[in-house]
């Protein structure tokens, strides 16, 4: 597993979703934007998708603490709204 910290802007709406017969229960799918204009895909799940959905919205800047997985999408493990 590798571990990434990002800093970046959402540009896309949250997406959530349930998912049936899964370990997760839930899930959030969204798109952020980094300072050097890399477009990367975020997932979170199960609490931290309900915080996303929830509190997070379109243009934020979050904090990210999270992994890459095998399709190039970050996965998060921890996530913050940052105030700049």
């Amino acid at each position: 597993m590798n571990l990434v910290f990002i800093l970046g802007k959402i540009i896309s709406n949250i997406e959530f979703k349930f998912i049936i017969n899964s370990k997760n229960k839930s899930v959030s799918i969204f798109k952020i934007k980094l300072l050097n204009n890399s477009e990367l895909t975020v997932k979170a799940y199960n609490e931290k998708a309900d915080y996303c959905y929830s509190k997070l919205n379109k243009n934020d800047t979050i904090y990210i603490q999270g992994y890459i997985n095998s399709k190039m999408q970050i996965i998060v493990k921890d996530i913050e709204k940052q105030e700049i």
